[in-house]
């Protein structure tokens, strides 16, 4: 069982997640009576804003009895200090972000974060509807705002590490004999898309392709309904790169490289899917010519990422070494102490503890920026449904 990181990083600016770890604390969320918890170069974190994030924590983990926090914090190894370390670690890592990224020459003006914000609220039919998601998630528009911009200070800290973090060949190589295990069996596919009312035509079209009559791309072009991938022969490209709906998904598992499918009917209407390469991973990657050039792209994102957070942790690291940081000894009678000795560690524990600790001044997961493909913040707000019906026969969700 991993350990959860308390600390969570925000590189997404979603409403859940900027109440979670936002810098000031969730509004409703109590703190410990005042003190201050530690200093970044003469500036005071306090010992209320650690208490918030931990209460934040215990109430979306439904921990507010004593009972179920210390079973919790046994359970993941934790005890009431390392919680504290740990958030207040992460909090100094966010302070030291604030100060030091106009040395990597990054900056957000407020204009950067209005229109982050009215982004955001986009998603929301009215500024009621906007304010009364803020509120069932514990956090005002003015920590929103400060969210989006550690962020923002965040990514661009991490992208200013780009040119110097370029993959090399070696790299590549290496990657690339990693992860060809992973797309070993992958399939291309093209599909051409007819209404679900539209059978007779679909099955008319199907004939001919397969009588050897109608070229499967020129047909595409002709009659199918999916503008995105029509111009391309109906290409829409290998399904590890992709997330197909499953009646798409399924019908693609029975073909082999350059079979056609019979009708395949879907939400989004009724399909013809032809196989067009599949990947046989060889035995040994010798040469990055030997995947194909959509996945090398893939893993050289993946590596380029993997670079800048090594360049950004080592970064971030020198900061925090030539700073002033000065820790305060835990005080007494704070909200989430409980005396810990009735409760017994689990032995199924494991991961790290503190090394994901806050987005914007820490690591993220590889797979938040590597993704081959873009979402928008849902879950705090609504998805746009991408209107191509490209997306719509290969997007399940």
């Amino acid at each position: 069982m991993k350990k959860i990181s308390l600390a969570k990083s925000v590189v997404t600016v979603g409403l859940a997640a900027a109440c979670a770890w936002s810098l000031a604390g969730c509004s409703g969320a109590t703190g410990s009576g005042g003190g201050v918890a530690a200093t970044v170069n003469g500036t005071e974190i306090s010992e209320d804003e650690v208490t918030a994030m931990v209460d934040s924590v215990r109430e979306q983990q439904s921990l507010s009895d004593e009972d179920s926090w210390g079973t919790w914090m046994a359970q993941y190894g934790y005890t009431p200090e390392s919680v504290r370390e740990e958030v207040l670690d992460g909090l100094i890592n966010q302070e030291i972000l604030l100060q030091k990224a106009g040395d990597r020459g990054v900056t957000v003006d407020d204009a950067t974060v209005d229109e982050n914000v009215e982004s955001m609220k986009a998603n929301y039919e009215n500024d009621e509807k906007w304010q009364a998601a803020l509120s069932s998630v514990g956090i005002t528009e003015d920590q929103y705002r400060e969210n989006i911009k550690l962020s923002l200070l965040y990514q661009g800290v991490i992208e200013s590490f780009a040119e110097d973090a370029a993959p090399t060949d070696e790299q590549l190589l290496t990657a690339a004999s990693t992860y060809a295990t992973y797309y070993d069996g992958a399939k291309r596919s093209s599909h051409i898309l007819f209404d679900a009312s539209d059978t007779e035509t679909a099955q008319q079209v199907l004939d001919q392709i397969n009588a050897g009559t109608l070229d499967f791309a020129t047909a595409a072009e002709q009659y199918s309904k999916d503008t995105g991938s029509a111009a391309q022969g109906g290409d829409v490209g290998w399904d590890k790169l992709s997330s197909f709906v499953t009646e798409y998904t399924n019908g693609l598992k029975e073909l082999s490289e350059g079979q056609v499918s019979g009708l395949v009917t879907s939400s989004y209407g009724i399909h013809i899917i032809k196989c067009t390469q599949v990947f046989n991973a060889p035995d040994e990657i010798t040469s990055i010519d030997q995947i194909p050039s959509e996945f090398v792209e893939t893993i050289r994102s993946m590596v380029l990422q993997q670079n800048e957070q090594t360049a950004y942790s080592d970064w971030l690291s020198s900061c925090r070494d030539s700073s002033d940081v000065v820790i305060n000894d835990m005080p007494s009678g704070l909200s989430y102490y409980i005396d810990m000795s009735k409760y017994s560690s689990s032995s199924d524990t494991s991961g790290e503890l503190g090394s994901e600790v806050s987005s914007s001044a820490d690591s993220s997961d590889s797979e938040d920026r590597g993704s081959s493909s873009s979402s928008s913040e849902s879950g705090d707000a609504s998805s746009a449904e991408n209107g191509s019906a490209s997306s719509s026969a290969a997007a399940s969700s």
